[in-house]
């Protein structure tokens, strides 16, 4: 019965969902263009500011970490076992 007292909403939702007043963007991509095209000496990976440094220094960081947990477990599993 509760089903059936919700359908009538359904409309109302849709009209909001879909209405045609947009919102009003400002277009970016020109600022963006000049910041990626400054000849600062950094690379482009890095020019977006600090954000791009964290992700670029977490992302080495979990790369390396990943690689040594790595070599450590293969020289572990070459190594002869113990005989108990």
């Amino acid at each position: 019965l509760t089903h059936f007292l919700s359908i009538p909403k359904v409309p109302l939702l849709a009209s909001r969902a879909f209405s045609s007043s947009a919102r009003q963007l400002r277009n970016r991509v020109p600022e963006a263009q000049k910041l990626f095209q400054e000849d600062n000496g950094l690379p482009v990976h890095l020019k977006g500011g600090t954000r791009d440094v964290l992700l670029y220094r977490a992302t080495m960081t979990l790369t390396l970490a990943g690689t040594c947990y790595s070599l450590y477990w293969l020289l572990f599993a070459s190594m002869p076992q113990k005989k108990a």
